[in-house]
């Protein structure tokens, strides 16, 4: 039925000189959006799915899922607090065991496990019951920044990579089972862990073929990793390029070729700090090094955290979706104070800058994850977003 961005596809700094990027003009946040607030909580995590089978998308936002059309609150899982925080750092809906009815993952802040919770089924979701929850991972991974559920190989089954704030911190990537067979009666799978690389992570992931040689790569905030090819892609350790200084990377970090010189570039907001920018990537160096060229597209908020590309304007081109996160890191960040937003930002080809669109100003602000899809089958690109100043859908009147 309706499509959805399950999984927010990614993609920088041995700068080369600053370009154009960003257009002055702005319009003004007009009242093309019609806001629904779902739930106020610390909860900064939302994916979408037809929970219930009924041919509608619903909302997964933390302790809650909210079913369409009226997006009523139901039941799903307990999440602790901790430290000003929901101790759950993003909400994926994948059918796990195959049963033909979707089930959410999630992992924690401070937390080694990573937990699927299994969709009741139609009575369970009708008495309002807690989903089962069950063991996916144990990571050993303590200092989690966020996650990926994004299918590296093409084989329509989504691997689970995982991003740490700490910069020398491994890199790991979970292969989900392909069936559902699962252990002993016990509903947990045999996750198969690989190891990309032993030192390299840092704030910020995404994934995109940097190199042009037709494989994902996975982009932290310390460099990139380049996949090895097609059969050692989980049979050995992936190369590190340590080819931009550590940087405060958004998750995602988007690659696409903006430019449309057959280069792939980076998109990526400054996650607790101001700026939004755009990398252009140049010939590579002598030393066989990527360079790239920064651009700025936006320096006036900060804490641009999540990002989303969706064609919000239908005019056939994907926009820029980011906002300004409410309370990272409890308020102690460069700007934190500032009023939340969420924009939208279009790109111009053949001028080589962005425009900028509010979709509003003072209400909603960006959690951890942005989620677009048409929820109200009106033709139109709808957001949902989840943050500490609240769980909203964002309906697209433009």
């Amino acid at each position: 039925m309706l499509s959805r961005s399950l999984v927010a596809i990614a993609a920088c700094l041995a700068c080369s000189g600053q370009a154009r990027g960003v257009d002055s003009s702005e319009r003004p946040a007009r009242p093309n959006w019609d806001i629904k607030l779902l739930a106020v909580d610390a909860n900064e995590g939302i994916d979408l799915a037809d929970i219930n089978k009924d041919g509608l998308l619903d909302v997964v936002a933390g302790r809650n899922w909210y079913a369409a059309p009226s997006f009523a609150p139901r039941p799903l899982r307990a999440i602790d607090d901790w430290n000003g925080y929901a101790q759950s750092n993003g909400d994926f809906a994948y059918d796990v065991d195959r049963d033909g009815w979707t089930d959410v993952i999630a992992g924690g802040f401070t937390i080694p496990e990573v937990n699927w919770y299994r969709n009741p089924g139609p009575e369970g979701l009708q008495r309002g019951m807690l989903w089962e929850r069950k063991r996916l991972i144990e990571s050993q991974g303590t200092s989690n920044e966020g996650q990926l559920l994004c299918d590296l190989d093409g084989d329509h089954v989504p691997e689970w990579i995982s991003n740490s704030w700490l910069p020398e911190a491994p890199m790991y990537v979970w292969r989900l089972p392909k069936d559902a067979e699962g252990a002993a009666g016990a509903g947990d799978f045999a996750m198969q862990r690989v190891l990309i690389g032993k030192k390299g992570n840092g704030h910020g992931l995404g994934v995109g073929d940097i190199n042009g040689d037709g494989l994902l790569d996975i982009l932290c905030g310390t460099g990139w990793y380049e996949c090895p090819g097609e059969a050692e892609r989980y049979r050995q350790e992936w190369t590190f390029h340590r080819d931009w200084a550590p940087t405060d990377f958004s998750l995602p970090v988007i690659v696409r070729d903006l430019d449309r010189d057959g280069r792939s570039d980076i998109i990526w907001g400054t996650a607790h700090g101001f700026g939004v920018q755009w990398w252009r990537q140049l010939t590579p160096g002598t030393d066989g090094k990527t360079v790239w060229q920064t651009n700025l597209i936006d320096d006036s908020f900060s804490q641009s955290h999540a990002l989303a590309l969706a064609d919000l304007d239908g005019d056939g081109s994907d926009d820029l979706i980011t906002g300004k996160r409410v309370l990272a890191h409890n308020g102690s960040d460069p700007g934190s104070s500032m009023t939340p937003t969420i924009q939208y930002y279009s790109w111009d080809h053949a001028e080589g800058t962005f425009r900028k669109s509010f979709i509003n100003v003072g209400i909603v602000g960006v959690g951890l994850q942005i989620r677009t899809a048409d929820l109200d089958s009106d033709g139109r690109i709808d957001i949902a977003v989840a943050g500490k100043g609240g769980t909203f859908l964002l309906f697209n009147r433009e």
